[in-house]
């Protein structure tokens, strides 16, 4: 965990803050950044360019002129590549430039560049702007009082109107949220200036252990349960048995009955 100074929107020290080592201390992975900027540069054309092949072209029907005694080359068409006017041999068509990257690189990637602009020391973290009314005068001074010279990335709240109409105006700087933010925007930009409540963090990995008496009651509850199964079980058996019993009684002859058939 690295510590930076947190700073008032005047430019003087705040405090201290802790940086989160998943999302500020990584070595930077350079082939990452790469490919994820590349898919999102890709992802912005928007592949809707075309052009007409000599099948597209209108007219060419006929053949210009016989195939010999002319004295010039064969031709079937005026509408073939090579005539002004005909189609366009191997010419762009509508297609899709998007390329399919896992989340885990574009979140890699993005710490990536977090941690190179915090390794340069080029990440800022306010408190709070604390602008009373949008003025693109009183952002340029505050960006002046923090040190913050060249390209800068302002991450604004959705709830902070006030500073995202005052930093609009200004022409290095460029504003974002924090559910926007990306690698490439990040490494467009020299500076990354946060506000304390948008700030990043990485993915806690502490959990909290049960205790004792919630991890007793599965398993008392699987006792009751084999319990209960057993005596309905021993239920079951115990009316078979008198079934049984029953069936036997009604199919032995009576004394009476023993005795006729002895006389006949």
């Amino acid at each position: 965990m690295a510590d930076l100074t947190l700073k008032t929107a005047a430019g003087k020290d705040s405090g201290t803050i802790v940086l989160d080592d998943e999302v500020f201390g990584l070595q930077p992975n350079v082939p990452v950044m790469h490919q994820v900027v590349t898919a999102q540069l890709a992802a912005r054309r928007s592949g809707t360019q075309s052009t007409k092949t000599r099948a597209d072209v209108r007219g060419g029907g006929r053949k210009p002129y016989a195939q010999k005694g002319t004295g010039n080359a064969r031709q079937g068409s005026i509408r073939a590549p090579h005539f002004s006017g005909g189609g366009v041999a191997l010419g762009p068509k509508p297609r899709k430039y998007d390329q399919k990257t896992p989340k885990k690189m574009v979140r890699l990637a993005l710490r990536s560049a977090l941690s190179d602009r915090a390794a340069e020391g080029k990440v800022v973290v306010v408190d709070s702007w604390d602008f009373e009314a949008p003025k693109t005068k009183d952002a340029k001074a505050a960006l002046d009082a923090l040190g913050i010279t060249g390209t800068a990335l302002v991450v604004v709240g959705r709830d902070d109107a006030a500073a995202a109409l005052s930093f609009r105006n200004l022409p290095k700087v460029q504003i974002i949220g924090p559910g926007e933010l990306n690698a490439y925007d990040v490494l467009c930009n020299e500076w990354v200036v946060f506000t304390k409540d948008v700030l990043p963090a990485g993915t806690p990995t502490s959990a909290t252990a049960e205790p004792a008496d919630t991890a007793e009651k599965p398993v008392a509850a699987t006792k009751s349960a084999a319990a209960t199964k057993s005596a309905k079980a021993a239920e079951g058996s115990a009316s078979d048995e008198a079934g049984d019993s029953a069936d036997q009684e009604s199919a032995a002859p009576t004394s009476g009955e023993a005795e006729s058939k002895d006389e006949q």
